[in-house]
């Protein structure tokens, strides 16, 4: 296990105690791609699919798992929040909660830190997908920003 998965997952468990009651696990970890995932049955819901609120949960989660990534990369430490965020959902979960976070772009992330050294504030739009063998389930994007 690489060590900023280690650490990541370390990080979840003891800052966000709700990651480890819904079973959250990080799959991979790097600056361009994080991939976390939940079991099905602490988040089931009355019809037998993942709850709604564990899907935006596993999705807010994984794009805050990005910045920490990146800001851990930087070797900067900042907070992290989710400022707003939308989501749609496409199709019933019926597995493992499975998120993925891609940022192969540096740019966006050199903007966010830019403004996080001159106003001690930045923040960055982040796209979240979670999948299932159907397809896409959720579509999620969210604003995180960064601060002392």
């Amino acid at each position: 296990m690489s060590e900023l998965k280690n650490l990541l997952e370390k990080t979840l468990h003891v800052e966000i105690p709700l990651t480890r009651e819904i079973g959250i696990s990080v799959i991979s970890a790097s600056t361009q791609l994080v991939e976390l995932a939940a079991p099905l049955s602490p988040n089931i819901n009355h019809k037998c699919t993942a709850f709604g609120g564990s899907l935006y949960a596993v999705a807010v989660l994984a794009g805050w798992s990005m910045v920490f990534a990146r800001l851990h990369a930087a070797g900067i430490h900042a907070h992290i929040v989710i400022q707003d965020a939308q989501i749609e959902y496409l199709l019933p979960v019926v597995e493992t909660i499975s998120a993925r976070c891609e940022l192969a772009e540096d740019d966006e992330f050199a903007r966010c830190l830019k403004l996080f050294e001159r106003k001690g504030r930045g923040r960055i739009a982040l796209a979240v997908e979670i999948v299932t063998q159907q397809g896409v389930a959720v579509k999620f994007s969210g604003n995180y920003v960064i601060h002392n």
